[in-house]
């Protein structure tokens, strides 16, 4: 990994919280492997608790760092929507990389959604040992766009004034986008305990990426250091389709480290926070573990 442990991250870096400072320093001491959680749009790192607590119990030590900002709870972030506005991809990947190198070890780096198109930018940059991207949004180059994938974006492509808002999502968008593959009364339970406003502008990124030269919605997919890469697809999704998944993995393809995708029969885009979260995060693990 470039500069692994070579800086570390300090309240100098204003949008590093204590937490995040904390998380990094109980990761260098344990000397385990780390592994960095990067949520997407919609969500806090809340949503990975559980697949935290499940690569710690193999002996990884898990860090879930927030967006610049993030609020610490579900109710904060409805109280205070507005902190998730303006926040870009580029803002995003490069607050992940000064937590990343102030590890002392090369962390596998696992994403879901946006986050695992930050996933795939922080690899391209020789940040990840090795990283696993779950229905990751699409970057430049990716070039399907299924009618899903556009009706799930509609609540915030449809307005250009979203661009530089925060935007919560409606029960029944969520449910559309997040949800369709589970009960009407789990995804209420979802909606309830995870669902917070997103920032408008990685939406817009992504959607003029391939019209951009200079997007930040971007990859080195040819990238020698980007490492061992998995991308997991839901069969269900309407966000981020199979066809997109399978778009992203046929860039990927080309890049000298090992490169796989598997879909998941009968899931959603909240495959990472459902029922069946255990069977994505083993999923996740075992291909973590033959590469740490």
């Amino acid at each position: 990994m470039t500069g692994a442990g070579t800086e570390t991250p300090s309240t100098s870096d204003r949008s590093i919280t204590e937490h995040e400072l904390e998380q990094c320093a109980h990761a260098n001491a344990t000397g385990r492997t780390p592994v960095v959680f990067v949520h997407g749009l919609w969500l806090l790192p809340s949503s990975w608790d559980r697949w935290a607590s499940r690569f710690e119990e193999s002996g990884y030590v898990a860090l879930t760092p927030g967006w610049p900002d993030d609020p610490e709870t579900v109710e904060q972030a409805k109280e205070h929507p507005e902190v998730f506005a303006h926040k870009t991809i580029g803002q995003v990947a490069d607050h992940f990389e000064r937590i990343i190198r102030g590890l002392d070890r090369e962390p596998a780096v696992v994403g879901h959604s946006f986050g695992g198109l930050l996933t795939q930018i922080l690899a391209g940059r020789g940040l990840a040992a090795v990283s696993v991207a779950i229905d990751p949004a699409p970057f430049r180059g990716v070039l399907p766009l299924p009618i899903s994938s556009l009706k799930s974006a509609f609540p915030v492509l449809g307005n250009p004034a979203n661009r530089n808002r925060a935007v919560p999502l409606t029960f029944e968008q969520f449910r559309y986008g997040f949800a369709n593959a589970v009960s009407e009364e789990e995804a209420r339970e979802l909606y309830d305990r995870y669902a917070v406003p997103a920032s408008g502008a990685p939406l817009f990124q992504a959607a003029t990426a391939n019209l951009n030269p200079w997007t930040e919605a971007k990859v080195d997919t040819k990238s020698p250091e980007r490492g061992p890469l998995l991308i997991i697809s839901g069969e269900r999704d309407h966000t981020v389709p199979p066809a997109i998944a399978k778009a992203s993995y046929k860039q990927q393809q080309d890049n000298p480290g090992v490169t796989e995708i598997v879909e998941i029969p009968g899931r959603g885009h909240a495959l990472t926070i459902d029922g069946g979260w255990r069977e994505v995060a083993d999923t996740a693990l075992a291909f973590v573990k033959r590469f740490t």
